[in-house]
């Protein structure tokens, strides 16, 4: 698991911390949503890798 699992992993936990433990279910929302945003920005840095790495390959 790299850097942007555990990121995501801390921002659900940090949700689930103000939604339930400290009640303020709009925070515990909106940092809900961070973990798509993370992961999929890694996902897009991961892709560029990749077509970087074929196109070294294929010259």
């Amino acid at each position: 698991m790299g850097v942007a699992g555990i990121a995501s992993l801390v921002s659900v936990a940090l949700a689930l911390y103000y939604y339930y433990v400290r009640g303020d279910k709009q925070r515990g929302q909106f940092v809900g949503l961070w973990p798509a945003t993370i992961l999929g920005l890694a996902v897009y840095r991961r892709l560029g890798e990749l077509r970087q790495t074929l196109q070294e390959s294929q010259e």
